[in-house]
């Protein structure tokens, strides 16, 4: 891979939404639309075109971070009970295997055991807003787990050993959902709940890294009872991108940039330049 320095990319942590609901009729109609035209946008939004996407899923969880490193990764539809199409649907994005070797060699230095992973295909958390930020599929994809220790602050020390890469032409994107009690979508005695981890969340990502990621480390608890109640336990790997691209921000700052009102509860995107 070209190590050669560029324009430094920022780290996201986006929402990837419900299954494949950016591309089927869904009720109300209008119900992603907001977040589809958020993720849209991210192109523009960037310094230059990525060189390479480094997507961190919530949909793969491993003892040790593992990566897609197929030169063509196929699709792994994990999802179910969705109307027949959304199961054609196709994401021929090229794979990453020289940003395997780079991520492996980084993680290896900061004591992780990286597996590639050459028969993983790009799963919905990848695959699925993707499609929608990055249409013409023309930017080559790395995907990366999560540790299935759940670990919030382990997820941060991920982080930060890929922080190297946004000096090489690489965007990390955490891709996963800022609010996922399934039993909280659709019931508004939820909508107080998820506004008030929403503003915490806001709060602790605008903080100076040190402070925001020992916050994010103690998520569970400095969060108050809406944390758990947002993440219930055992359920948080659609939180924990948002530390692994929190700690390769560095000593970036991050700001919420987008905020929608879904099922009766709030969504977020976050951004760390």
């Amino acid at each position: 891979m070209n190590t050669i320095p560029t324009t430094r990319q920022p780290t996201l942590f986006i929402p990837h939404g419900a299954g494949p609901c950016f591309f089927m009729d869904w009720n109300p109609k209008d119900a992603w639309d907001k977040t589809a035209a958020f993720l849209r946008g991210i192109p523009a939004s960037l310094p230059e075109k990525p060189k390479a996407i480094l997507l961190v899923t919530a949909h793969w969880l491993a003892p040790q971070p593992s990566m897609s490193s197929a030169a063509q990764p196929g699709m792994l539809f994990d999802y179910y009970g969705f109307p027949p199409h959304t199961y054609e649907l196709q994401y021929p994005a090229p794979g990453a295997p020289a940003l395997a070797d780079r991520v492996s060699g980084l993680l290896t230095e900061a004591g992780f055991a990286p597996v590639q992973d050459t028969e993983r295909g790009y799963d919905h958390g990848g695959f699925i807003p993707l499609k929608v930020a990055f249409p013409d599929a023309e930017v080559p994809v790395l995907q990366l787990s999560l540790l299935q220790s759940l670990d919030a602050a382990e997820h941060v020390r991920l982080g930060r050993a890929l922080a190297p890469l946004r000096d090489e032409g690489v965007l990390i994107i955490g891709s996963g959902m800022s609010y996922h009690n399934m039993r909280g979508y659709g019931d508004p005695r939820s909508t107080p709940i998820a506004a008030e981890f929403d503003r915490w969340l806001g709060e602790t990502v605008a903080l100076p890294a040190a402070e925001r990621n020992q916050r994010l480390a103690d998520w569970a608890t400095a969060s108050g009872p809406a944390g758990r109640l947002s993440h219930p336990p055992r359920a948080e790997e659609h939180l924990l991108p948002l530390h692994v691209v929190a700690g390769a921000a560095g000593d970036g700052m991050g700001r919420q940039v987008f905020t929608d009102n879904v099922m009766a509860v709030d969504i977020s995107a976050f951004r760390f330049d």
